[in-house]
């Protein structure tokens, strides 16, 4: 299937090969970076160093929420924007004349949750059994180390591409995808874009996903007369019934796109935070719920927004209720769901490589999450997937990504980059 002359190839396979211990110190570096929203600084200036140690100059993308908000991508964020800019670096090539590749990752994690809970603590980074373990070292860690050694493989081999190739790690990958938005927007556009996210497998398709946040406000009272009081955390639970029963409807067969044919429950509806109450002796004043709400591609995220506007409003006339009142808000994502073609130029390639490098077909994905590769297909019209090393325990407990698989995408990778852009001597 190459168009590779078979020697380059073997060059570049070489090179990739015997990086690996690089790739395994970059991603522990990384690791060891507590990046949660709002914390991502340092892990943006420990790739800011990577890019540079590659030859090539980092810039800072400022996200500029008022430029941005009219965009149909923009997520309402949940924090300020300053002093966390994403880092984008670019690849333009001596000669040229070949395709041009996007190559980026995100560096936020989700918190790790019990931290006592973890075989080892989870911003150490420990080897196990062939496995690097650490909050983030699959999402996405792995897949944006694997970026940069891939294209140091193709150095090593004396070449370098021979189209322009972008790199970007962002922020908010988890909660808006705001960073990646606002590359794209700084950036020129690509002939296609690549994202190493910690599957191995090609994603065809994705939900999108909208964030609401619910507070409810009862009546306190002590609890020696607590029926003259209204709780506000069992309203919000009444409210929850609300949602499930949502969830229910919308994962019905005949509102399934083609893609989730094989799911039985694509759309999730998950309560993911809840505060509230005062005192275990009083009737609680408010309680608020942090949810995400799953979109179905086809159906837009405004909809959704729609949905569970009236979902509240009806909910709040409920008698269940008594008479608690509700505020809903949107903050955080309100994404459209997406597909990627299997038989598009990027994903054909990357399917060809995968099953000549390791003799095994590459499976698709339909994904129950949302990726930002979404912006460049829905925005930019730019072709995009995922396909990244193989990662187990995503935002859970003892999270880690096989070792073996991510030298294997680094080498697919830098393969990847070759074919695509073409190479020409450094």
């Amino acid at each position: 299937m190459s168009h590779l002359d078979p020697a380059i190839a073997a060059a570049i396979r070489s090179a990739a090969a015997s990086l690996s211990g690089e790739t395994e110190a970059l991603l522990a570096r990384l690791v060891r970076h507590r990046s949660l929203l709002g914390n991502e600084q340092s892990c943006l200036d420990e790739m800011e160093a990577a890019y540079a140690g590659i030859g090539l100059h980092p810039r800072r993308v400022a996200i500029d929420a008022a430029a941005l908000a009219s965009h149909p991508g923009f997520s309402p964020p949940l924090i300020p924007y300053d002093g966390r800019e994403p880092v984008a670096a670019v690849h333009r090539p001596s000669v040229g004349g070949g395709r041009s590749l996007m190559l980026q990752g995100h560096l936020d994690v989700v918190p790790e949750g019990a931290a006592d809970l973890w075989t080892t603590p989870p911003f150490e980074p420990s080897i196990r059994d062939g496995r690097m373990y650490g909050r983030g070292a699959a999402d996405m860690k792995a897949g944006v180390a694997a970026t940069v050694l891939a294209f140091k493989a193709l150095q090593l081999a004396g070449l370098q591409p021979a189209g322009m190739v972008q790199f970007a790690s962002v922020i908010e990958e988890e909660c808006t995808g705001n960073g990646a938005l606002a590359v794209m927007q700084a950036l020129d556009k690509p002939d296609a874009c690549l994202i190493p996210e910690p599957f191995p497998s090609l994603l065809v398709a994705e939900v999108g996903v909208v964030w609401a946040w619910v507070t409810v406000t009862g009546r306190p009272a002590h609890v020696l007369a607590m029926q003259s009081g209204v709780n506000a955390i069992e309203a919000a639970f009444a409210i929850v019934r609300h949602f499930k029963e949502y969830e229910a409807e919308m994962n019905r067969p005949e509102r399934c796109h083609p893609s989730f044919a094989a799911e039985t429950h694509p759309i999730n509806v998950n309560f993911g935070t809840i505060e509230g109450g005062e005192w275990n002796s009083s009737v609680p004043t408010r309680a608020r719920i942090g949810l995400r709400v799953g979109v179905m591609p086809g159906y837009s995220c405004r909809d959704v927004a729609h949905d569970i506007e009236q979902l509240v409003a009806r909910a709040a006339q409920s008698p269940e209720l008594g008479g608690a009142t509700v505020k809903l808000e949107f903050k955080g994502f309100m994404a459209d769901g997406c597909t990627f073609p299997a038989d598009q130029a990027i994903s054909r390639l990357i399917s060809g490589r995968h099953a000549a490098e390791t003799g095994a077909t590459l499976p698709h994905y339909a994904a129950k999450g949302l990726t930002d590769a979404r912006h460049y297909v829905l925005y930019q019209g730019t072709e995009a997937t995922c396909y990244g090393p193989d990662g187990s325990n995503i935002h859970s407990i003892d999270e880690s990504v096989d070792l073996a698989s991510l030298h294997q995408v680094t080498s697919v990778l830098a393969l990847t980059i070759a074919e695509w852009c073409g190479v020409e001597k450094l």
